[in-house]
């Protein structure tokens, strides 16, 4: 795939004049098994040396998604409980944004699913289908042993409340609302350098690592060719990778 990255490159450039760091990070949502596509995802990680954090549907998730994870060295977070959409008429698609009574006990649940799936390699945070989640739900997720929420688009406060912490994904590369082939690549490289630019002018916050969003399962060759160039283009233009870190025991605090 022939992209015109000079815009990016400039902008990367500029961050780097300005002393301003670019931590990067990688979100892929929907995994529930080992699939050849779930390797592909694996193998690009590892070439890349980016560690891609893995959203896993918690009430679908098969035994061999346990061991694709350990052979990458992915970062298993949780997506929800089923990906299952509650929404009402006239509402968008999603699973935790719609009230209701059971929500709380899903994800409840889903963290003891993924503990016992994952054991310490599981990262608390989590990413709604959907990316949409309301503030009741949300509110709850600390007290469960959550410390991190995952959405789309550039982050308001970096912790709520509750102390939950917000880190974001800002570019997606599907044309879901078309296609579900790749965007315009110019408009991607577009919105990139416009994410750069407000954390260089302060209107986005900076220390925000910023997510790259993929969906492994339905990724068309062009998607899994611009995700490769464009991590490749981010990392060398000085962008630093970004993984979450395990919870603190006990016996460490």
């Amino acid at each position: 795939m022939k992209c015109d990255w000079s815009p990016l490159r400039n902008a990367l450039a500029a961050c780097r004049r300005d002393a301003l760091s670019v931590p990067l990070w990688w979100r892929d949502d929907d995994a529930v098994a080992r699939t050849a596509a779930l390797d592909q995802l694996g193998a690009l990680s590892m070439q890349l040396e980016i560690p891609v954090h893995l959203a896993v549907i918690p009430a679908h998730a098969t035994p061999s998604v346990v061991g694709a994870v350990a052979d990458f060295g992915m970062v298993p977070v949780v997506h929800g409980w089923a990906h299952v959409d509650h929404s009402t008429p006239g509402e968008k698609k999603n699973e935790f944004m719609t009230l209701r009574a059971s929500a709380s006990e899903d994800t409840a649940t889903a963290l003891k699913v993924m503990t016992q799936l994952f054991g310490n390699r599981l990262r608390p945070m989590f990413v709604p289908p959907w990316n949409r989640i309301n503030d009741q739900v949300s509110a709850g997720l600390a007290p469960q042993g959550y410390s991190t929420v995952s959405t789309f688009g550039p982050r308001g406060d970096d912790h709520d409340a509750s102390g939950l912490a917000h880190i974001n994904t800002h570019i997606d590369p599907i044309w879901w609302k078309g296609a579900r082939d790749l965007i315009d690549p110019d408009k991607l490289i577009a919105q990139t350098v416009a994410h750069l630019e407000s954390r260089r002018t302060g209107a986005e916050d900076g220390n925000e690592p910023l997510g790259l969003l993929t969906h492994h399962l339905v990724q068309t060759p062009a998607i899994w060719s611009f995700a490769e160039q464009f991590l490749h283009e981010m990392r060398t233009g000085g962008a630093t990778p970004w993984v979450m870190a395990a919870p603190r025991t006990e016996t460490e605090t």
